[in-house]
């Protein structure tokens, strides 16, 4: 399916220019997509292009035939390897065309009814991509959850290491990968400007940072829970930032109390279930070594630096909250000092007026009362002479 890369009425710029490839970039992206999914067609090319599209490092052991048992087909395990690479990287490619699917039939046909400015405009679309990227992760790990039975918070850590996964569990993981990493050349296609890409490019790179270890370091259980947790309180953030831009300010402002809790919760949430998870449920594992043949990473400095890697990330989530909220306060307390400033300038200065008028009458009283006790020291005609002098001037 083609997408359409460049509005209608645009000029055509040159081949393989900058702004081509920007306006086109979908297109291209696409047909790179295409020759990996038409190579499957063909004997010569299917081994190469099974390495991109299909999921490998299949662990599955063969069914052993029993007497007079049904052969019960269990399901295909796969563990990470280093085929994973080619996978991620078409993936990365689909994730592109995605994105500029839901940006071209869906947030721009938006944009033109709402009329934002260009900055409201940005994060408008930032904030429809991601959640639409949260919603339908958060329905994908809720079914991962429900088919293998994660309800229980011991499973997190009984049996690790965990390099088992079924197909849907690694597939998660893959395109959780992809879709990150595409966050990078996004910021090229989409012309961000540089003073908007530096939060970008730190939520991406800890996103992948984070998912990442627990995908090689297979905490793959633990990293899928908290990454529930997180996209929860995130999906909730931005639907009330696409409800504010759009004039829905009634529903907005509830939202973002509903989003202030569930960010306080989601953290202490996320803290809860690491210090559970590496202090006390891997320390009871058998296995307290590091051994890259079977894929387990469980020492007691191993365990501390993944549980303070999580601990220094939500303190410092938390701490960009507090002081976030702080700001607005304070910004909030200056607006309205000011206008009730603006109100009352006009009565205080009529009140500094009435004082000032009721000063000059008593220093008028004032000098008169002296002029008058300095006449009664003159004689009478000096007196009278002193005063039509006096009303002359």
């Amino acid at each position: 399916m083609a997408v359409k890369g460049r509005r209608a009425g645009s000029k055509n710029p040159p081949i393989f220019s900058h702004e081509f490839v920007i306006q086109n970039h979908a297109d291209i992206v696409a047909c790179v997509a295409m020759v990996f999914v038409v190579g499957l067609m063909f004997q010569v090319t299917s081994p190469m292009a099974g390495l991109f599209i299909a999921l490998h490092h299949n662990v599955t052991a063969p069914p052993q035939p029993t007497e007079g048992a049904p052969n019960l087909q269990e399901p295909a395990l796969y563990t990470s390897g280093p085929k994973d690479f080619a996978a991620v990287f078409f993936y990365l490619l689909i994730a592109i065309v995605m994105h500029q699917i839901v940006q071209e039939y869906l947030l721009d046909k938006v944009n033109r009814k709402l009329h934002l400015s260009k900055v409201k405009h940005t994060k408008f679309n930032e904030s429809g991509q991601l959640l639409a990227f949260y919603l339908v992760s958060l329905v994908w790990a809720g079914d991962i959850v429900l088919r293998e039975n994660l309800l229980s918070i011991r499973t997190l850590w009984e049996g690790y290491p965990h390099t088992n996964m079924t197909f849907m569990f690694k597939f998660f993981f893959i395109v959780q990968i992809a879709y990150w990493i595409h966050v990078f050349p996004e910021l090229y296609f989409q012309k961000i400007k540089s003073e908007d890409q530096g939060p970008r490019i730190k939520y991406a790179t800890l996103y992948l940072g984070f998912i990442l270890g627990a995908y090689v370091f297979n905490y793959n259980r633990v990293g899928l829970c908290l990454l529930v947790l997180h996209y929860v309180a995130e999906a909730v953030f931005h639907a009330c930032r696409l409800l504010s831009y759009s004039d829905k300010q009634s529903w907005a402002t509830p939202l973002y109390h509903v989003h202030e809790f569930l960010f306080v919760l989601v953290r202490l949430a996320t803290i809860t279930t690491a210090v559970l998870t590496f202090w006390y449920g891997l320390a009871l594992a058998p296995n307290q070594v590091i051994d890259v043949a079977t894929g387990t990473f469980n020492t007691f400095p191993f365990r501390i630096l993944a549980l303070v890697s999580i601990g220094l990330l939500q303190a410092y989530m938390m701490w960009n909250f507090i002081t976030f909220h702080i700001r607005r306060m304070r910004e909030n307390a200056a607006m309205a000092s000011s206008s009730t400033s603006l109100s009352g300038g006009g009565s205080r200065k009529r009140g500094m007026t009435q004082q000032e008028k009721a000063k000059a009458r008593k220093e008028k009283a004032a000098r008169e009362a002296a002029a008058a006790k300095d006449d009664d020291d003159l004689p009478e005609v000096d007196q009278d002479t002193k005063k039509t002098l006096r009303q002359r001037k």
